[in-house]
């Protein structure tokens, strides 16, 4: 009978050690051994008829040393479930010398592990978080210029010899050169297709008369205010926040001048954007996209609010982590040789040092979350998952559009997608996630701040730049 015992290393870092017996595993041993020479294929010998000495020589090392480890592995495990030890990845091996293991002089051996145990801690009280849930206004302005972006995306194009009016569109090729307008080798070179009334009004003062063909040179931070600036540098792969940016030159050529005929709000155009026929009036029109405006937003807002519950979460909930063991833990997993392709370098202490708060951060949530789970009996069931694959599916396929349950190939797919593992987990994950947030905006109570489209997306992307 093997012998266990466990004892305090540091906090919530304990070693387990194993007496193992010749009991435990000579029986397993020899019946491994047996199970060999039925199937052992040796030249010169018929299967079954090799001679047991010559395979116990052949074989018996590594047969001996699988077997013995897989006896302290099965008592190990026994030994956690059986007491409900609670830990974090597996048991780590501490100094188990191999060598030691004789085939041909069986004996006791002892093992050593060490382990990570899981905390134990109280949840805050959702209640009592200080949490903002930011109500966006959606204004008369907002919807105005959605319905004139859809006007103007469902428009009609219609050619024109030259430039002459703010509202013509330009397709135009920007090049990059330097100061005296030579082409930049390897320089940037992309197409875009822009509104007169976007450039600088030096810049459109030059540009009208021209025709497809003809070319200007421009200067970035010259030819564009700031709000446009924005998007053309991010369009051109540059950062809009550096000065060198704005002292870029371009060669700008005009491919074809077009005026752009918006599309007439009419009955005709709102049912082309929505088949349903529910929308017969301007007024009828007006209302949805504010509803669709507002959709989008709430959803804005409710991620907000789920970012503040994880930093909330994350930065007051008091957690003691067995750290000493978790950082041998992750240089071991460092130093394992992977397989397939992406072999990557084995950290060093001083990385695996440097990336501890953002693992702990990592783990700590985790931790956070499977309480949440185990307290209030969160599940996620098969169909769910069936379902959400349904919904991607849909999604890829740009918005279930003519498609119905009742393909057989919508079934097929799906039924493959839940053969593979990975897939079903981070699916799992993900619809678990979300049901943890959906519990937790029921217990939370926000103060409810009117805030305006432009100021919420301002702090949304300054708070993204400070965590990244």
């Amino acid at each position: 009978m093997a012998t266990i015992t466990q004892e305090k290393i540091g906090p919530l870092h304990e070693k387990i050690s194993i007496k193992l017996d010749k009991t435990d595993y000579l029986p397993g041993f020899e019946k491994s051994l047996k199970e060999y020479s039925k199937k052992a294929n040796i030249p010169g010998f018929r299967p079954g008829k090799v001679p047991a000495g010559l395979i116990k020589k052949m074989y018996g090392p590594s047969l001996f040393i699988d077997e013995v480890l897989r006896s302290v592995d099965k008592e190990v495990v026994n030994y956690l479930d059986t007491n409900k030890v609670d830990i974090f990845a597996q048991p780590l091996p501490l100094e188990n010398d191999i060598t030691k293991l004789d085939v041909s002089n069986p004996s006791d051996y002892d093992f050593h592990f060490e382990i990570g145990l899981k905390p134990d801690f109280k949840m805050q009280d959702l209640a009592k978080l200080d949490i903002t849930g930011y109500n966006i206004d959606i204004t008369d302005e907002m919807v105005g210029e959605e319905v004139e972006r859809l006007q103007n995306r469902y428009g009609n194009m219609t050619d024109k010899e030259t430039v002459e009016a703010d509202d013509n569109v330009l397709n135009v090729t920007f090049t990059e050169t330097d100061a005296e307008g030579n082409d930049v080798e390897e320089g940037i070179k992309k197409d875009n297709s822009l509104l007169l009334k976007y450039f600088a009004p030096a810049v459109r003062t030059a540009l009208n008369g021209k025709k497809a063909g003809d070319s200007i040179s421009i200067k970035l931070g010259e030819a564009f205010e700031e709000k446009e600036l924005d998007f053309i540098a991010q369009d051109l792969g540059l950062d809009k926040t550096d000065a060198a940016t704005k002292d870029k030159s371009f060669r700008l050529e005009i491919t074809k001048v077009g005026l752009l005929e918006k599309k007439e709000l009419n009955e005709e155009f709102f049912t082309q954007l929505y088949p349903t026929g529910d929308v017969k009036t301007e007024e009828d029109f007006k209302a949805k996209v504010k509803d669709e405006i507002y959709q989008y937003w709430a959803a804005q807002s409710r991620n907000q609010i789920h970012d503040q519950l994880f930093h909330k979460l994350v930065d007051d909930t008091k957690i003691e982590f067995p750290e000493t063991f978790l950082k041998n833990w992750l240089t071991t997993q460092n130093n394992q040789p992977q397989e397939g392709e992406n072999q990557q370098p084995a950290k060093s202490s001083e990385q695996i040092e440097a990336e501890m708060p953002s693992f702990l951060n990592q783990l700590k949530w985790n931790l956070i979350t499977e309480k949440i789970v185990a307290d209030n009996a969160i599940q996620v069931a098969p169909d769910e998952i069936r379902n959400f694959a349904k919904q991607q599916l849909f999604q890829y396929m740009g918005g279930a559009m003519g498609m119905t349950d009742d393909q057989p190939w919508i079934n097929d797919y799906i039924d493959r997608m839940m053969k593979d593992r990975k897939y079903v987990e981070d699916a799992y994950n993900r619809l678990q996630s979300q049901k943890v947030f959906e519990w937790a905006e029921t217990r939370v109570k926000p103060n409810a701040t009117s805030i305006s489209a432009e100021d919420f997306s301002k702090m949304v992307s300054e708070h993204q730049h400070h965590h990244h």
